[in-house]
């Protein structure tokens, strides 16, 4: 391997970490100290199943008592801005989208991680219901996936998606992102609407509930 391209295969891999661990470092110190590390401790809570976005932010947002597996330990956490929660939680799936399309022949070889990528690629390529819907729509698709916030639909399985139904690195994680964001964004509003004005809060979610059947009934008929 010549320099060149050993230098741009180490770029691909430490890029994206370096603007994810940069960015929430920079973040969480412009909060002040007691709330920096409980913000951190969300962001790393992230990774850990079965929380996601839908349960970090309105955490986050709310404050009060969360369980954190990476310190097996109960934290109290302060409100936190909901525009830095969402952006935040989006970022996460961004870089993880990035690093995933730009690596992602190695990131099959990492243990339990390749496993799981694929198990994915398994249940795509025999049309799973859970992903078929995604391929006639592509980029569509894939932003409505990450957008919606259910257990595994974020940025890594996003990503395999993408590759499966043969988008470029640069398209999936471009819808990555934007699911992402715009997913995030939705969530910390409704958040921040629900503990404030409860008539408005249930309002929104039945509409929402009402799209989500719709949409359910419109896979499964195809």
């Amino acid at each position: 391997m010549d320099i060149k391209k050993l230098l741009v295969t180490l770029a691909k891999i430490l890029i994206p970490p370096a603007i994810g661990i940069c960015t929430l470092l920079a973040i969480g110190l412009s909060l002040d100290p007691d709330t920096r590390m409980k913000y951190w401790y969300l962001c790393m809570a992230y990774f850990f199943p079965p929380l996601g976005k839908e349960s970090v932010i309105p955490i986050g947002i709310a404050g009060g008592d969360i369980f954190v597996p990476i310190v097996n330990a109960n934290i109290h956490i302060s409100p936190i801005d909901p525009n830095i929660m969402a952006f935040s939680i989006a970022l996460i799936d961004s870089v993880v989208s990035l690093f995933v399309v730009w690596n992602y022949d190695l990131v099959k070889k990492i243990p339990i991680l390749g496993r799981f990528i694929k198990k994915v690629e398994e249940l795509g390529r025999k049309g799973s219901r859970k992903y078929a819907w995604v391929r006639p729509l592509k980029f569509i698709g894939i932003v409505l996936f990450v957008m919606v916030p259910l257990q595994g639909s974020g940025g890594l399985v996003g990503s395999i998606l993408g590759r499966l139904i043969g988008m470029r690195a640069v398209t999936t994680w471009s819808a990555v992102t934007l699911g992402a964001f715009i997913g995030c964004f939705a969530i910390a509003y409704f958040a921040k609407v629900a503990f404030s004005n409860i008539v408005v809060a249930l309002s929104i979610l039945l509409i929402v509930v009402v799209v989500a059947v719709i949409f359910k009934v419109w896979k499964e008929s195809r």
